[in-house]
């Protein structure tokens, strides 16, 4: 049986975003039960990314794929990564 690769996860946030700082925390919980890698985003300032993102923050990628927009719980971020 292989090792399975460290997930990456990016996470798009902005500055002032309660819903963002909720989800990052709950990033942060799910990071110390499943070793992930994590790159957090901030869209301000990038005009193709807050034309992209800003409607739907935070919004949470797995290796890639959108997982998740505005809302995301430990147990579902856990699942998702499991999969």
């Amino acid at each position: 049986m292989s090792e399975r690769s460290v997930r990456h996860v990016t996470f798009y946030r902005a500055e002032g975003c309660h819903l963002c700082e909720q989800a990052l925390v709950v990033v942060r919980d799910a990071q110390a039960v499943v070793p992930f890698e994590v790159e957090v985003i901030d869209i301000v300032g990038d005009d193709r990314l807050e034309a992209e993102y800003r409607s739907f923050l935070p919004v949470i990628e797995i290796d890639g794929v959108r997982a998740f927009t505005y809302f995301v719980s430990t147990d579902a971020l856990l699942d998702r990564l499991a999969g």
